[in-house]
């Protein structure tokens, strides 16, 4: 059975995607600790981020990036906080969240946001993915 993530990318669930390739998607969380909280993931469906390959578990750093500073010159903020848990979906994933302090990695303070807010918010990254 696929993945939560994997329904994703194959267009089955609806997602406020960031950035997307060939071998990756970004996307908002639906229940972000701080808004811009971004998921990345490779579309390869591999449970454990450390069971990745190399090359794709660099790529998949290399397109964090990206999409970091997109969300930093977003959403103001100190930095753009990167937590890898993998336990809630088995799909290896990486959490882009801004920060201001290490407190604000913490995902009991993750809330329910509308699908406006997230639209807005997804458009805005979106569009600072050039500089």
């Amino acid at each position: 059975m696929p993945t939560l993530f994997t329904r994703i990318i194959n267009g089955e669930i609806p997602a406020h995607k960031i950035l997307e390739n060939d071998r990756y998607l970004a996307f908002l969380d639906i229940r972000p600790v701080n808004p811009g909280h971004t998921l990345v993931i490779p579309k390869q469906e591999i449970d454990y981020l450390f069971d990745m390959n190399d090359e794709l578990l660099k790529g998949l750093i290399v397109f964090s990036k990206k999409v970091a500073r997109a969300i930093h010159k977003t959403v103001p903020c100190k930095k753009v906080g990167v937590m890898v848990a993998g336990i809630e979906v088995p799909h290896a994933h990486v959490h882009l969240i801004p920060i201001n302090g290490v407190s604000d990695l913490n995902f009991a303070r993750a809330k329910d946001t509308s699908a406006e807010e997230l639209a807005a918010m997804a458009s805005k990254i979106r569009t600072n993915l050039g500089e």
